[in-house]
């Protein structure tokens, strides 16, 4: 049985949904997770609703995600804590410095953005990696505008787009994505937002006035007395081993029958389970003498902690999604989007951009888009790749004043906010509309 029967009904309680999610976050301040569950609750008083079919697709939605990707997202933020105490965010940025050149240090810091985003929260690794931007800054004669935009905003984008982040991988939960298609197609269109985001910098940026500041580079401790920092290819496999196991057993699963030997090994190795199990050891296994005896504990309590806002978000996307399923609105609304015309890929987008404007989080931007989209990916003709890569190209659209990676990438560049917004809030505009682009290209080739 439906939860509601009445498509009129179904109709106004998926746009009071939506309304009173962005005036609950906007005008009153409320944290995501409420501002979630509130509106879900209210849903229930709606005339003719069925409340146990309601109360099954609330616990069903809810477990269903989480079981599917809740370990996940505890081994992918705390592998980033890792790489963060242990030297590897450095040492991959040094190491892009090292690849591109010092002549084209822009592009090596987009580049170092780019990779890391994969890996760990943009904040963290700005916060890491500011000293380093400076330095670079006074090297290059340039001002923070031109050195740090690409930067700030390729590591947005991928860590919206490319998987085993905790937003694409809980969107790809939703909707049933491949992950391993999400990761190789998402960073080919996150790479061609990069790339604008970087060219953006070098345009725009560069005329930007924001000089570096010494206080940085000269209060910033001398490499060698963190200890020894991990070898390049140490730094790198982390973030490379998970990847290649996963988009391996999509790859494999795809040219050899189900039974096939290879195909069962790659099955269990390509488990993001077990792969990101993998590169949290090879992170781990990076720690100093002076750290092992207490990593393992705090940098696991480190990531439950980090994780526990994005599993509220996640749980209740997944009960969204399973109790708008059990509505007329699907067929109603897919009915309506091909009757105007609009493209299909375009509801997704314009979900994650207005979430993202809204709360000022690429992670819940991402999430929320999914978990709204996914009971009308059928109708729609659509497929959940080009769903969540859509969802996420729109949640990185526009970072402003009030997303939290705005302020910690300002204040430590030390920009006036009016050249953050041109330079950081541009940046990610042009690339999420880049990458978007890119998606589209890509679905409407039948490629997604």
């Amino acid at each position: 049985m439906a939860v509601v029967t009445d498509p009129l009904y179904a109709l106004l309680g998926f746009a009071g949904i939506i309304i009173l999610l962005l005036v609950l976050i906007t005008k009153f301040r409320w944290h995501v997770f409420l501002a979630l569950l509130i509106p879900i609750l209210l849903f229930a008083l709606i005339p003719g609703t069925d409340i146990d079919t309601f109360i099954n697709a609330f616990e069903v939605g809810f477990g269903r995600t989480l079981g599917s990707i809740g370990v996940v997202i505890v081994l992918g933020a705390t592998m980033g804590e890792a790489m963060k105490q242990t030297g590897a965010v450095q040492q991959i940025t040094r190491s892009m410095i090292r690849a591109v050149g010092r002549k084209r240090l822009p592009l090596a810091l987009t580049l170092t953005g780019f990779v890391l985003g994969i890996a760990i929260f943009g904040d963290v690794a700005y916060v890491i990696i500011n000293p380093l931007i400076h330095a670079a800054a006074f090297e290059f004669g340039a001002g923070m505008g031109m050195m740090a935009t690409g930067l700030v905003g390729a590591m947005q984008l991928t860590h919206a787009v490319v998987p085993p982040t905790p937003g694409p991988l809980a969107a790809a939960s939703l909707v049933g994505a491949d992950i391993g298609l999400l990761i190789f197609f998402g960073s080919l269109v996150s790479f061609a937002g990069a790339i604008s985001c970087w060219i953006w910098a070098v345009t725009i940026g560069r005329r930007i006035p924001s000089p570096p500041s010494k206080e940085f580079v000269t209060s910033s401790e001398d490499d060698s007395a963190n200890g020894p920092w991990p070898t390049t290819l140490n730094a790198y496999l982390p973030i490379v081993v998970p990847i290649l196991l996963i988009g391996g057993h999509s790859i494999v699963k795809l040219m050899w029958p189900e039974g096939n030997l290879i195909t069962q090994v790659l099955q269990y190795l390509g488990w993001p389970v077990v792969a990101l199990s993998l590169g949290l050891g090879l992170a781990i296994r990076q720690a100093r003498s002076d750290q092992k005896a207490r990593a393992v504990n705090e940098w696991v309590q480190k990531g439950l902690t980090t994780s526990a806002m994005i599993f509220g978000v996640t749980g209740l996307g997944g009960t969204l999604s399973a109790i708008i399923e059990e509505t007329p609105a699907v067929d109603s609304i897919a009915h309506t989007i091909i009757q105007i015309g609009i493209p299909s890929i375009v509801l997704p987008f314009l979900i994650g951009v207005m979430v993202n404007m809204v709360t000022g989080s690429s992670t819940v931007g991402v999430i929320t888009a999914a978990s709204l989209s996914a009971p009308l990916l059928p109708q729609l003709g659509l497929s959940p790749e080009a769903a969540v890569l859509a969802a996420a190209s729109g949640s990185v659209i526009i970072k402003y004043v009030n997303s939290s990676y705005f302020w910690v990438c300002t204040s430590l560049s030390r920009m006036r906010v009016e050249s953050a917004i041109l330079a950081y809030g541009g940046a990610s505009l042009v690339g999420g509309l880049t990458s978007f682009a890119a998606t589209y290209l890509l679905w409407y080739l039948d490629i997604l």
